[in-house]
C-alpha cells in the first residue's frame, strides 16, 4: 500500500508548459525516482524535454524509445538517466539493462513506461501522470509517494 501526499493537479497547454516544468520540478524536491506515465501521445517525452531546459541539461533531449535509456548532463555535471520502456516485453529485459542499478545510482531517473516495470520500482517516487483532454491540451497530475509497509 502506498501513502500519497497532497496530489497535485494542472490543465495545461504548450504555452505553459515551461511554467508547469518548474512547477514539477519544485514539487519533486528531492526525490531522485520519477514515473512519467500517459498514454501514446499524451506528452511525456515533451514534459521531459521542457524539464531537462528547467534543469540546465546541455545534451539533446529525446526519446529513448530503441536505445531504452538516455544519459543527460546539466550545467553542473549531475547526470539524469531517462527512459522509455515501451518496448520491453518483460522485467526481465530491464534488469538485464542494470535498471535497478540506475534506480541506485543517487542520479535523478525519469521513467516512462513504469507499468512494465513494476516489481523494479523503488519503495518511494515521484509519480506523474499525463492525460489528453484535446489536441491542445492536458492535464497534468503529479503525487510523491511512499511505500508504507501495511
Amino acid at each position: 500500500m502506498h501513502e500519497v501526499e497532497q496530489q497535485m493537479q494542472t490543465v495545461y497547454s504548450l504555452h505553459d508548459l515551461e511554467q508547469v516544468a518548474a512547477a514539477v520540478i519544485e514539487a519533486a524536491k528531492d526525490e531522485r525516482i520519477w514515473l512519467i506515465d500517459g498514454d501514446m501521445g499524451a506528452g511525456k517525452t515533451t514534459l521531459v524535454k521542457a524539464m531537462a531546459k528547467q534543469l540546465g541539461v546541455v545534451n539533446t533531449v529525446s526519446s529513448p524509445t530503441f536505445s531504452i535509456v538516455n544519459e543527460y548532463r546539466d550545467r553542473e555535471g549531475k547526470t539524469i538517466y531517462h527512459f522509455d520502456f515501451y518496448r520491453l516485453k518483460s522485467e526481465a529485459e530491464a534488469y538485464d539493462i542494470g535498471v535497478d542499478e540506475y534506480l541506485e545510482s543517487g542520479n535523478v531517473c525519469w521513467i516512462e513506461w513504469s507499468e512494465k516495470i513494476p516489481s523494479l520500482l523503488p519503495d518511494h517516487y515521484f509519480k506523474i501522470q499525463l492525460e489528453v483532454n484535446d489536441p491542445q491540451t492536458r492535464t497534468i497530475h503529479y503525487v510523491r509517494e511512499e511505500e508504507n509497509g501495511l
